[in-house]
């Protein structure tokens, strides 16, 4: 009987070993944690979003972005939510094409996982770390902190850099690179951006649907749209994120420009704004934008307009309603960076895909070796995104080039 050894038993990991056990075939998952799927457990805010309906290649980055293609195209996200369906799980289509357990809990994906891998035989060996791959004859050999395997097909998935606290490691990298896979540079994606002044710890906590553009050297370098959360140092949320791989990777001390009311053009806005005044002429100038927005966001836009808060609407002339306008639709802040690797939930870079066959993850130059997931140089937006691709990709390596 032939050993697939498959190191990592996160998301693209199990799929990876659910996939090759369906031959007759020795599975073993290597896993370092104490348990599997525990980086899963923290996807989507504890609820997981295990997918995206509109996944697309375009939604998708990489030196060769193109290289997931294929995968993709073999395992799409119908084909995800009918393994999921037929594990038992119940999944609810949100805003966006956002697939969730009806649940709302990681927990429920990472259970029937579980359960799956158990059904299928496959043997997982938890709080085990490879330390390295040795070519053996047509095979491998995984040398352990606790001793060695001997692998017939080897499938690395140890997932990135990026969220070191929940199993986020280098050790995918160093293992590879001795068998001549290089990787590409690393940054974080799908992190929190930090920023100067002290408008964002003043509005930490507070939530609000917003557009965002990424501006340096005059040009916008990125867009987002969504919800946005302020926090202590800078902005979260799925807008944020959005653009935080240009942030990471090259886009820090940009300009983020942010418009609160992204569903109206500035002569609406200022409409509004001027009925306001007309309506409730003695009311304070701190409180034009209530209704409109969270209240503590909507008078930090006056003192960020220069208004003075205590004076009536009444004496708000053009040029203080043109400012008010400009603070909602154009809010600006100096980025300074991300929250990096500890906060990121991936990866931007990884190991260069042009190293390996598109259509099946294996190793161009090391037989029976195949990599899959975000120790890949592929990364997706937010929203679901990446969690398809690493059922996509663990699905093709786990066919073990069939």
């Amino acid at each position: 009987m032939e050993t697939v050894v498959i190191i990592g038993g996160g998301a693209s990991g199990m799929m990876a070993a659910l996939t090759a056990a369906r031959g007759d075939r020795r599975v073993i998952i290597l896993e370092r944690q104490q348990r599997v799927g525990r980086k899963l457990l923290a996807t989507g805010n504890g609820r997981c979003n295990l997918t995206n309906t509109g996944a697309a290649p375009e939604n998708y980055h990489g030196e060769l972005p193109g290289f997931a293609v294929p995968a993709l195209a073999a395992f799409t996200p119908q084909d995800t939510l009918d393994f999921f369906h037929s594990l038992g799980l119940i999944t609810v289509t949100e805003h966006g094409g956002r697939v969730y357990p009806l649940s709302n809990s990681a927990n429920s994906v990472v259970d029937v996982l579980r359960f799956a891998l158990e059904r299928a035989g496959v043997e997982v060996m938890c709080s085990t770390s490879a330390r390295e791959l040795i070519r053996r004859g047509a095979g491998y050999t995984v040398r352990t902190d606790s001793g060695s395997i001997d692998a017939d097909y080897l499938i690395v998935a140890c997932g990135g850099a990026a969220g070191a606290k929940l199993g986020g490691v280098m050790d995918g990298y160093e293992l590879l690179k001795p068998l001549g896979h290089k990787r590409t540079r690393l940054c974080p994606a799908l992190v929190q951006l930090t920023a100067e002044g002290g408008y964002p710890r003043a509005l930490k906590g507070v939530r609000a649907d917003a557009a965002l553009s990424l501006v340096s050297g005059g040009e916008v370098i990125a867009r987002g749209a969504g919800e946005l959360q302020f926090t202590e140092t800078g902005v979260s949320g799925p807008a944020a994120f959005d653009i935080s791989r240009a942030v990471s990777t090259g886009g820090d001390k940009a300009g983020l420009h942010i418009d609160f009311l992204r569903g109206y053009d500035g002569s609406a806005v200022a409409q509004m704004l001027r009925a306001r005044c007309r309506a409730l002429p003695d009311l304070p100038c701190g409180e034009v934008f209530t209704g409109m927005l969270h209240n503590r966001l909507g008078r930090m836009l006056v003192k960020y307009a220069g208004l003075d808060a205590a004076a009536p609407l009444s004496s708000l002339g053009a040029d203080a309603l043109d400012a008010a306008v400009r603070a909602a639709k154009d809010f600006t802040l100096t980025l300074t960076g991300t929250e990096g690797f500890d906060s990121a939930q991936v990866t931007a870079g990884g190991i260069r895909t042009s190293g390996f066959d598109p259509e099946t993850l294996q190793s161009w130059f090391m037989p029976r070796l195949f990599v899959c997931g975000e120790l890949l140089d592929i990364d997706g937006d937010c929203g679901g995104y990446n969690l398809q691709w690493a059922w996509a990709s663990g699905h093709m390596a786990g066919r073990l080039g069939e």
